[in-house]
């Protein structure tokens, strides 16, 4: 076993919840004066990280917690249209099985997190870290390695965004980038062979063999 421990993203990683992310982000950016994010330019979009984005649509860095604070409540009340990615409960029973410790962190909430995961596979989950800021990744990690014991190196994050990746860098962790998420995959900063992950059952490998 290569891993021993394996930190999930959540939105884009394990769950399939960008449509409602988008109409819960337009939603409020019109609320608050910010421009929408259009349909013709979704793909361009999805190769920024969270600051470009910000830059791109001109959202000024006091309305950035106003616009999470809408967007999560908003989620919350839709969260029942969210389903896991085809092969993700497979996949997490199996890692638990070969006794990976198994973590997320996620800028969701915990509750919404565990809804959409159901009580059988969130009960295979040890650490929760939800709620991060969206540029607090790298301290919720930090949280949960001090949790669990266990070294940097014998650590894989998983997960779509740019801001996992630097997470994970900053915290001397390996990193997964899965190419179904959020952001687009060739985006996504070079990887070695066998972490880019284009399958779920690529993850069992990474972290099994």
């Amino acid at each position: 076993m290569r891993y021993k421990l394996v930190i999930f993203d959540f939105d884009g990683t394990l769950a399939d919840s960008f449509p409602l992310f988008l109409r819960a982000f337009n939603t409020v950016a019109v609320r608050y004066g910010i421009r929408p994010m259009e349909d013709a330019e979704l793909d361009m979009l999805r190769t920024l990280g969270p600051r470009q984005l910000m830059q791109h649509l001109h959202i000024p860095a006091w309305k950035s917690p106003l616009l999470a604070f809408g967007m999560r409540r908003l989620m919350t009340q839709s969260i029942g249209e969210v389903c896991l990615f085809a092969g993700v409960p497979e996949m997490l029973r199996r890692l638990d099985e070969a006794g990976v410790r198994l973590a997320l962190v996620s800028s969701n909430t915990e509750t919404n997190v565990r809804r959409v995961l159901g009580p059988n596979i969130a009960s295979l989950i040890t650490d929760y870290v939800c709620g991060t800021a969206l540029f607090g990744k790298a301290r919720a990690f930090r949280k949960v390695l001090r949790r669990s014991g266990i070294e940097p190196a014998q650590t894989l994050a998983v997960g779509d965004e740019l801001r996992d990746w630097e997470a994970a860098i900053s915290e001397g962790v390996a990193f997964g980038a899965v190419s179904w998420g959020y952001t687009r995959f060739d985006a996504l900063p070079s990887l070695p062979i066998g972490l880019d992950l284009k399958q779920m059952t690529d993850i069992e490998q990474l972290v099994l063999t």
